[in-house]
């Protein structure tokens, strides 16, 4: 059995890890990162598919990284990252025939002069709804910027002097649908910013505390959405090279088998698959929760087993998202747009298809296609996130066409039939189709499904579901579930980060700059 020695060791090569992992080499930690793929970057990766395309794992659209400081920090520009901004962001497409698509732009009067055009009796409720929601998206991204601790908010919230406080307390205690419903009346403006919020928590917007999901248009005025070329692995490829710059190792192909620890209780590295031993006195695991502190670690302390049974007695819950990729002759051109519309906003037709399509029910549609899921079923009409990347950036293209992509929500891990024989991702184009103008399925020339047991298989996923923090701020601030939270343990040495701790999913890397300055101060 081989064995190496590093300070620290990082479990997983995800955005969050990597991101953690250069901030603690930029600061002389001697840091090694293993991942069990034979590339970095997780869900964040772009991967070679479909004959020569460059397809993303998870959706291609980038806002929350570039809040945080992290590009600036790291210097990513230097090894590579490159933004193409999206504006418009996203185009909304209602399922329900006849009511028109609208556009979201980040400057919020253009938004208001695109709903003038296609729903005039919504624009006095999205300038309500900016008016009272902006400075609480502001606050949020305030607060993820740093550790959570008491003084660490309440500095934040000086700065910010307090705007925001206020709604954020009611977000926190109400349903997205309540909070939403507040301001709109039409499913075309409620569907699509619970389908990007709740929804992608794998949660019904009418589902208590999901109040914070209603901040999805807000935080779209907030900073620009973009995408990086070469897609969204371009991010976790700089992320890497810049940990690698200041004196990082990481090894690809790299399962952990056990956080090792010592006679007393403290961390003292990991062993691997291949029984290689890596020896570190800290451990920082971007790896699920759950599964870092129930199967990795063997005969955990006195001080730790009331943690280690709590994540033993939760449930795993169940993958709700599938990925259809495919490479497509022509882009698609969505229905019912009118293009005097479009040259009243000052758009092309092939601006428009910068944009992501969110296409989604009403909140009823969506909490039935909730609880279709829950039964082993797919909705009739699924929540949609559709692009096709290559329109704005060329070189994730193939030759012979454009890469699309298209998420499904809510697929259910025990599919009904199940999922090798299933027809399924056949009927969601078909019915994507019915949205598009003519020829869209004749311009399909391949295409590729990802679904819940390809991400348990692919990407460690127990049951192809992504972890993500359950929590507001206010937990957060509260301290709630500390190994989340404040990204400790009760284990001298192991910390937890990734999307499953504060402040959760999403392309952000603030948990993994959280937990390093964590680390930091305590080998300090």
């Amino acid at each position: 059995m081989t064995a190496a020695r590093h300070e620290v060791v990082i479990l997983g090569g995800g955005h969050n890890g990597l991101t953690c992992a250069a901030y603690l080499a930029r600061a002389g930690v001697d840091v090694c990162v293993v991942e069990a793929r034979d590339s970095v970057g997780g869900c964040a990766s772009t991967v070679a598919a479909l004959g020569g395309a460059r397809v993303n794992i998870c959706n291609c659209d980038h806002q929350l990284i570039r809040s945080t400081g992290v590009i600036e920090e790291l210097d990513l520009e230097l090894y590579g990252l490159r933004y193409l901004d999206l504006d418009p962001a996203q185009l909304a497409v209602p399922w329900a025939e006849g009511d028109a698509p609208w556009l979201l732009f980040g400057d919020v009067d253009r938004t208001l002069e695109a709903l003038a055009l296609t729903h005039p009796d919504q624009v006095d409720g999205y300038r309500r709804y900016v008016a009272d929601l902006l400075p609480a998206a502001r606050l949020v991204l305030e607060m993820t910027a740093g550790v959570p601790t008491p003084l660490g908010v309440a500095r934040r919230l000086a700065r910010a002097r307090g705007r925001g406080l206020g709604a954020l307390l009611k977000l926190s205690r109400r349903s997205a649908a309540d909070v939403l419903q507040d301001y709109f009346t039409s499913d075309a403006l409620l569907g699509p910013v619970a389908t990007t919020g709740p929804a992608v928590w794998g949660l019904p917007p009418q589902a208590p505390g999901t109040g914070l999901g209603a901040l999805g248009y807000a935080l779209r005025h907030t900073h620009p959405v973009g995408r990086p070329v070469g897609g969204s692995g371009a991010l976790t490829d700089a992320l890497a090279a810049a940990a690698v710059a200041a004196g990082a190792t990481i090894h690809t192909n790299s399962p952990v088998q056990t956080i090792m620890l010592d006679a007393r209780g403290r961390v003292a590295g990991v062993r691997l698959s291949d029984e290689t031993r890596i020896d570190a006195g800290t451990v920082v695991s971007a790896a699920d929760p759950r599964r870092t502190l129930v199967e990795l670690l063997h005969a955990p302390p006195a001080r730790a087993r009331a943690l280690v049974e709590r994540w033993r007695a939760r449930t795993t819950r169940d993958g709700y998202e599938s990925k259809l990729d495919a490479v497509l002759a022509t882009p698609p051109r969505p229905r019912r747009v009118d293009p005097d519309h479009l040259t009243r906003l000052g758009l092309t037709a092939e601006q428009l298809q910068h944009a992501t399509m969110v296409v989604a029910p009403g909140l009823d549609g969506i909490l039935a296609a909730h609880r279709a899921a829950a039964a082993g079923h797919v909705a009739q009409h699924p929540l949609h996130l559709a692009n096709t990347p290559s329109v704005l950036d060329p070189t994730v293209a193939p030759a012979d066409g454009h890469v699309f992509s298209l998420e499904v929500l809510f697929t259910p891990y025990n599919l009904q039939g199940g999922w090798a024989a299933t027809q399924e991702p056949h009927r969601w184009l078909r019915e994507f189709a019915t949205l598009m103008e003519p020829g869209f399925l004749e311009s399909i020339r391949r295409f590729r499904l990802v679904g819940p047991e390809d991400y348990e298989r692919d990407f460690s996923m127990p049951r192809g579901y992504a972890p993500s923090f359950a929590g507001g701020p206010l937990s957060a601030l509260l301290g709630t579930d500390r190994e989340l939270t404040r990204y400790t343990t009760p284990i001298p040495g192991l910390y937890l980060t990734g999307s499953g701790t504060f402040p959760g999913a999403g392309i952000s890397g603030a948990p993994g700059r959280n937990t390093a300055r964590v680390v930091l101060s305590a080998l300090r």
